[in-house]
Order: C-alpha cells, then sequence, then structure tokens
C-alpha cells in the first residue's frame, strides 16, 4: 500500500489503514509524506466501526475478514497471503474474483502503480464497479448465517441424543 501512494496523488481519498504494531510509525510517516488523509492504528478493536466508514477494501484473503466484508457488502481489493497453509487464501479470494465481489491481485505479481491503478477504477467509476461489487459481495454472506449455524448444532445435537 505504501508504494501505491506516490500513484494516488490527487485522487479523493482517506484511508483507515491497519498497520500492526510494528509499522505503525513508518506507515503515518508514508501517508503525512504523501500529503494524503489517514487514519493509522496498529489494530482497531470495533472493525465494524471501520467497515461501517469504508467504500472498499485492501486486504489480505483470510476467511473471516472475507466473511466481514460480504457482512458489509464492501467490494475491495484482495492481496492474498502467498504463505498461508496450502494457500487457501488465494483459492478463497478466487471466489469473490470469479463472483466479481473483488478484484485479485496475487503479491508476487503486485506493484505500487498497479495497486493504485485498481484502487482509482473503483473510485472513479463507482457506478461500474463498487455498485456491482457491493450488490454481489452482500450476496455471498447469507443474512441468516447465525439462524443456519444454530439449526445446523441443533440438527446433530438431537441426531447424537438419539444414538
Amino acid at each position: 500500500m505504501i508504494k501505491s501512494l506516490p500513484f494516488l496523488q490527487g485522487v479523493p481519498l482517506q484511508v483507515i489503514h491497519l498497520s500492526g504494531a510494528r509499522d505503525e510509525r513508518l506507515v503515518a510517516d508514508n501517508y503525512r509524506r504523501e500529503n494524503i488523509p489517514a487514519y493509522i492504528a496498529a489494530f482497531h478493536h470495533r472493525m465494524e466501526e471501520v467497515y461501517s466508514a469504508a467504500d472498499l477494501v485492501v486486504a489480505r484473503a483470510g476467511a473471516a475478514s472475507l466473511a466481514e466484508f460480504a457482512a458489509f457488502s464492501l467490494p475491495g481489493i484482495l492481496i492474498p497471503f502467498p504463505y498461508a497453509a496450502d494457500d487457501h487464501q488465494t483459492r478463497n479470494a478466487e471466489i469473490y474474483a470469479r463472483a466479481q465481489a473483488a478484484i485479485l491481485l496475487k503479491e508476487s505479481e503486485l506493484s505500487g502503480e498497479l495497486l493504485a491503478r485498481k484502487i482509482r477504477e473503483l473510485i472513479e467509476n463507482p457506478a461500474a464497479n463498487s455498485s456491482r461489487c457491493r450488490r454481489i459481495a452482500s450476496h455471498l454472506a447469507p443474512k441468516d448465517a447465525a439462524g443456519r449455524v444454530a439449526t445446523t448444532m441443533e440438527k446433530y445435537t438431537t441426531h447424537e441424543a438419539r444414538l
């Protein structure tokens, strides 16, 4: 993300960047130097606040994060962590990319310029990109997920009780 900042000059953008504790100061310094408005924090414990403020995400592709993006109908750019066990993040991201709910960028092919170009595409053409991606992303999150889990648990609990 930091390498994309020089290519994002002039883009109407506000960023929330959760950097982890180790990189917080470095990340903040880079946004300040490029004069891009940003809220930088190591972590944020109320992610629903962050997601509610977001128009799009740039993130890894862990299953829990993807479920949250879908629940908040957030389009985005997914950059799977290439060293995740069995490359499962790439497979996760491919599901979203095939559904056209996100753009998949492999870390090995990524550059600051490419990331900035994809961010610009989502921001500058929201009708064709963000709105469509939001609609599709919302369909990837079942609205009754908790009910489905409870029903499944009841089904197997009742089954086990009969045995």
